[in-house]
């Protein structure tokens, strides 16, 4: 087994493995910096003598590091002494999925360690970045150099993080366990966030080279899976996980052989995802048995465009309608711009203009160049072609994505 057998295998349990370590220890920081000395050590041991139980192999050695460690520090030396004795006794060791009080991995409890690993991951007490390396980290196993690549800052700022996300849990106290039930729909949220974070970052790039990361978007689609499965009764997962199925399901279309992005109106929608689509729809269905959510309802805005063969024939007026209501329940910016595409599409250019000169007036978005992108394109249907060429020269200034940016100036260069 080589480099890449540790990383399939290590990219699947890894969530499992932490998880089971942090109760095992007490020490969410120790569980997952034992967890990567264990894929250290495969990495070395594996392409001489492969394990018969590879997942269980990588538990039984972080165990043993973790130990180690916990052995290694003088301050803790009962825990060491308690541990030790549990081991002895057969409590904590032998089977490679052990946990604290039983041999084996019950796994019905692991479910809840994987679901109280991401709750921990997404701790209030965190910044938003550190969430998110975080969670990549410990619950969806990539390396700091893949999460790095992945949001275009240096490895040390990634491993920076990680390790000050660390430090701030273990200050903090942050206990590893689910959040009461009184607490779990507020912290969900939270949950929610991170993962529409990593998706977003990966549909859509906020910087470089590329359009499109979908490795970063189908890692969020993963772990939205994973959080689905472990809470089955809360729409509002179904109902992220169903807006980032349909929204990757147009992945295929959304660039040219070079890259070069391809816009809705010029897609070739025969190459749209209908796996994904029938995922998505099948996801949304779940979402809607109490009423849809923001993340729902932005699902359902996608499943409206999966479900016209074109723009023209797209029913505008029901994703008016839509964005009117997601403005409702989650009033920000950024849905009054797509409302204010969506009303172009369904009543006309010079409605939508002045939704979008309202945000202009009161600096809604300031710095951010989706505003004069939406209003050069709107100018330009007016035919006020000079100010929307300015427009559209803006929007390039202000944009990070390499890919977007040179779109944006072969618009204006057609207003010349």
């Amino acid at each position: 087994m080589g480099a890449a057998d540790v990383e399939a295998v290590w990219r699947i349990e890894s969530a499992r493995i932490v998880a089971a370590l942090t109760r095992f220890t007490g020490d969410f920081g120790l569980a997952e910096d034992a967890a990567q000395e264990a894929v250290a050590e495969a990495l070395v041991s594996w392409p001489f003598a492969s394990p018969a139980n590879p997942a269980g192999w990588l538990m039984a050695t972080a165990r043993r590091r973790a130990i180690d460690a916990i052995r290694r520090r003088t301050a803790l030396q009962d825990r060491y002494v308690l541990l030790a004795a549990d081991l002895a006794s057969g409590s904590a060791g032998g089977s490679a999925g052990g946990s604290a009080g039983g041999g084996d991995i019950d796994p019905d409890r692991i479910d809840d360690d994987v679901l109280a690993l991401m709750f921990v991951s997404c701790h209030p007490v965190l910044s938003p970045e550190t969430r998110v390396a975080l969670t990549l980290r410990v619950v969806g196993g990539l390396s700091s150099e893949e999460i790095a690549r992945a949001f275009l800052v240096p490895v040390p700022t990634v491993q920076a993080r990680i390790t000050r996300g660390k430090k701030t849990i273990a200050a903090a106290g942050v206990p590893f366990e689910l959040p009461p039930a009184a607490e779990r729909r507020e912290r969900l949220g939270g949950v929610l966030s991170v993962l529409y974070v990593i998706f977003t970052e990966g549909s859509t790039a906020t910087s470089g080279d590329r359009l499109l990361r979908p490795d970063v978007a189908y890692e969020a689609i993963r772990l939205a899976r994973t959080l689905a499965a472990l809470q089955p009764e809360e729409p509002e997962v179904h109902g992220l996980l169903a807006l980032c199925e349909l929204t990757a399901a147009r992945f295929p279309a959304r660039t040219g052989p070079d890259g070069s992005p391809v816009l809705l109106d010029e897609q070739d929608r025969r190459r749209w995802d209908v796996s994904a689509i029938r995922r998505g729809l099948a996801a949304l269905a779940k979402a809607s048995t109490r009423g849809l959510g923001p993340y729902g309802l932005q699902a359902a805005i996608a499943a409206t465009h999966a479900a016209a063969p074109s723009v023209e024939a797209t029913d505008w007026d029901r994703i008016v309608v839509l964005y009117e209501a997601l403005g409702r329940v989650a009033p920000s910016p950024v849905v009054e711009l797509n409302r204010a595409v969506a009303v172009a599409m369904a009543s006309g250019p010079a409605q939508a203009l002045a939704i979008v000169d309202e945000l202009i007036a009161s600096d809604r978005l300031p710095g951010s160049h989706l505003v004069p992108t939406v209003r050069g394109e709107l100018l330009a249907r007016l035919g006020r072609r000079a100010e929307a060429r300015a427009e559209l020269e803006l929007a390039a200034r202000l944009c990070a994505n390499r890919r977007e940016r040179s779109v944006l100036l072969s618009k204006a260069a057609t207003l010349s």
